[in-house]
Formats: C-alpha cells, sequence, structure tokens
C-alpha cells in the first residue's frame, strides 16, 4: 500500500503518452445500456475527434508542413458542432429524402458557414482538392469508429444517427468544396488580369520602336522584312492580351463594358470586312447589307465581335468558297449572319461552342490565330450578352455553318 502522503510510482512510457492525447469518454458505464445520442457523443468527445483531425491534416504536406494546431484544425470545432446541432434538428422522411438529393434549405448567404470558411482556408494554405475531401474522409472514418467501439449492438436509432451524420458531413463537404473551388478560380482569373495588365506596357513599346522603324523608310532587307515581323507579331499579342483581360473582367464578376452610341451596322460590318480582306486577300468575303441598320451599340465592341466571327469563318471555312455576311434589319433588331462552308462543327460541341478556352477541332483546323486561346467565340457571345443581344449557331455538312448576332437596336 502507497501511504497518501508519499509520491506516486511514475507512469511506465506507453501510459505517460496516453496521458498527454485526449481520449474519447464511454457514453455508457459498464454494464449499463447506452442512452448517449451521436450528437452528444460528438460534443462530448469533441478533443479526441480534433485529435484524430489534426493527426490527418499534418499529413498533407507540403501545405501542412509549416501550420500549428489551431490552423491544421481550422473551423473543425466550429463545423462538428454544427454537424451535432443538425442531427439534434427534427426531420420527417420528406425532409430527410429531399436532403439526400441535394435540396436541403438553403443556408443564409450573408455570412459563410463554417465549411465555407473551411473552403477558403485550405485553399489559401495550398492544400489540393483531393487532401481537402481526404480531410473529410477522415473526419467521418474517426467519429464512426469512436462511435462504433463505443456502443456492442446497433439499433435502428442508431442507423438513423449515422444517416443524419453522413448527410450532414456530405452538406459540409459541398460547402467546402464550393468555396474552394470559387477562391481557387478567382485566384486563377486574377493572376490572369495582372499578367495581362503588367505585359501590356512591353509589348507596346516594341509594337511602337518596331513601327517607328518602319516609319523611317531607311531599312534594308532582310531588315526589312524582320522588322515588319516583329510589328505582326506583337500586334497579334497585345490582341491576344486584351482578349485575356475581356475574359478576365467578365470571368471577375464585372462583365465586359460598353459605351453605347448612335452607329451603323452596315458600315461597321464594310470597316471590318476592308481591312480583313486587305490581311488576306485571296479570300473572298461578300457582303449583303438592307434594312434599317442604325442603332445604339458600342462601335469598338462590335467591330471586335464582327472581327472575330468573320475570322472564325475563315479560319475554319473551305478556301474554295466565299464567306457571305448577310446583315439585315427590321423594326426591333439588327440581324448579322455569318455563313461559311467547310466541315460542320461537331454536334456535341455545339452546346459548349461559346464557352471559354475551348477550342474547335474542324478538319484539323486547331492551328489558326483564334485558337490559341480559345477566347474568340466566348468575348464575341459576352459582348453581345452586354448589349442585351444573342448569337445563334446553326451547322451541317449540307448547310455550312452561320453565326447569326441578334441585336436590339439600343442596349
Amino acid at each position: 500500500m502507497i501511504n497518501s502522503t508519499e509520491a506516486a510510482p511514475p507512469l511506465p512510457a506507453g501510459e505517460a503518452l496516453a496521458k498527454k492525447l485526449p481520449t474519447y469518454v464511454p457514453s455508457t458505464p459498464p454494464g449499463r445500456q447506452r442512452v448517449m445520442r451521436l450528437s452528444d457523443f460528438i460534443l462530448t468527445n469533441r478533443e479526441a475527434i480534433l485529435a484524430e483531425w489534426q493527426a490527418f491534416a499534418k499529413t498533407c504536406s507540403p501545405a501542412s508542413a509549416s501550420m500549428g494546431i489551431t490552423a491544421l484544425s481550422d473551423h473543425a470545432s466550429e463545423m462538428l458542432t454544427v454537424i451535432a446541432e443538425d442531427l439534434k434538428t427534427p426531420q420527417d422522411d420528406l425532409e430527410q429524402s429531399e436532403k439526400s438529393k441535394g435540396n436541403a434549405p438553403a443556408p443564409d448567404t450573408s455570412k459563410r458557414t463554417a465549411a465555407e470558411k473551411h473552403g477558403t482556408g485550405r485553399a489559401e494554405s495550398g492544400f489540393t482538392m483531393e487532401e481537402m475531401v481526404a480531410e473529410y474522409r477522415a473526419l467521418r472514418a474517426s467519429v464512426i469508429r469512436l462511435w462504433t467501439k463505443d456502443h456492442g449492438e446497433v439499433t435502428q436509432t442508431d442507423l438513423d444517427d449515422l444517416t443524419r451524420f453522413n448527410e450532414a458531413v456530405d452538406q459540409a463537404l459541398s460547402e467546402s468544396t464550393s468555396r474552394f473551388t470559387g477562391d481557387l478560380d478567382a485566384s486563377k482569373e486574377m493572376f490572369l488580369a495582372m499578367l495581362g495588365h503588367d505585359l501590356r506596357t512591353p509589348i507596346g513599346a516594341v509594337m511602337t520602336s518596331a513601327k517607328f522603324m518602319l516609319e523611317t523608310k531607311e531599312l534594308a532587307e532582310p531588315h526589312l522584312t524582320l522588322t515588319s515581323r516583329i510589328v505582326s507579331s506583337s500586334t497579334r499579342m497585345n490582341q491576344m492580351v486584351g482578349a485575356l483581360l475581356d475574359f478576365t473582367r467578365s470571368r471577375l464578376g464585372g462583365g465586359i463594358p460598353i459605351a453605347p452610341a448612335e452607329m451603323n451596322m452596315g458600315k461597321a460590318v464594310h470597316d471590318v470586312v476592308n481591312e480583313i480582306s486587305a490581311a488576306q486577300p485571296t479570300r473572298a468575303i461578300q457582303v449583303d447589307a438592307r434594312g434599317a441598320l442604325k442603332g445604339e451599340w458600342d462601335c469598338a465592341r462590335m467591330t471586335q465581335v464582327l472581327t472575330n466571327l468573320i475570322g472564325n469563318a475563315l479560319e475554319h471555312g473551305s478556301d474554295r468558297t466565299a464567306v457571305k455576311v448577310d446583315v439585315s434589319g427590321d423594326e426591333k433588331e439588327v440581324a448579322v449572319a455569318i455563313h461559311n462552308r467547310g466541315a460542320a462543327i461537331p454536334e456535341d460541341q455545339l452546346d459548349g461552342i461559346f464557352n471559354a478556352m475551348k477550342r474547335q477541332a474542324m478538319a484539323g483546323k486547331s492551328d489558326g490565330p483564334s485558337a490559341n486561346l480559345g477566347l474568340g467565340l466566348y468575348i464575341a457571345d459576352q459582348i453581345v450578352r452586354a448589349h442585351k443581344g444573342r448569337i445563334d449557331v446553326e451547322s451541317s455538312e449540307d448547310r455550312g455553318t452561320t453565326f447569326t448576332v441578334h441585336l436590339p437596336r439600343r442596349a
């Protein structure tokens, strides 16, 4: 016997280590029937669950290598509280059915949930999507393992609790992944915007300098040809940077800005066709303009739309036939139809033809200027949408391909 005044003997090494770690609290004293529900079990054993969460998150290197305990368990405690509260909330069969289909009641959008905060935190910390999803898998496994270890026979109430628990974890995972991907996409687009903005100055300097050298008319061959190539290449680079900036503006929520003013669509079409024909004299472009063609649109932006669509028709159309541009106007709108013969757009590409970064693979012609970024059609569509219009597409082997721009007379 050890006298109460004597010091207790030292614990074995294994027991000493165990005393430092959080342990789960059994919900049932030995020999009694278990009465603690899963929601109460989660709250009672929060520390043990979080310890396992932290241990798993620590393995997600290199992102977790420099993270402390607080960062590793970022928002996990709050999520456990939300999950436990969800388990305690009464739910009938219809509500459970709707929830399992992803039709749960919409959360308050004025504030972020704990799971959304976690998604943002993991994106900022450099975790991958796979690592964040694995965290939830580990959390689910930890709770279920501790819960099943705590009791023996499984009752119907236990199964109902486990079903509700899985639904709550799935909801939290959905919120985290949605916020994670949204923040990641926004970061990528912000990076593209900054890159495009920073590239404009050096490209502009190259283009201006090369043009000045040509204007002196003092260059002899081969310097004349080389300088001309610098001008054409830097002009193309400048156009690509402009397309990149338009893309990021539209994706970051601001939309492509327009400044509508009175203009004649027929004249704008002829101007674009004349410019393209001068650059590609071997290609035939036929224009048919009729009706009332005046309206209020952004002339510079509509020139961009026409250049993209006519250039697309020349790139993917047959060299042996002319590209036809039909411009017509009625009381409500002006329509511009650009038609070309050649290989049809595959049916499986029509639905996403205006998606950003999407290249067309038609007759092997995917290496033209508009295929570099795949933004031409996307930007054209966004500009037309900014004018409250739309672009329709029809394509078949027999009738060819037609892009038709419909514009109300006032944006």
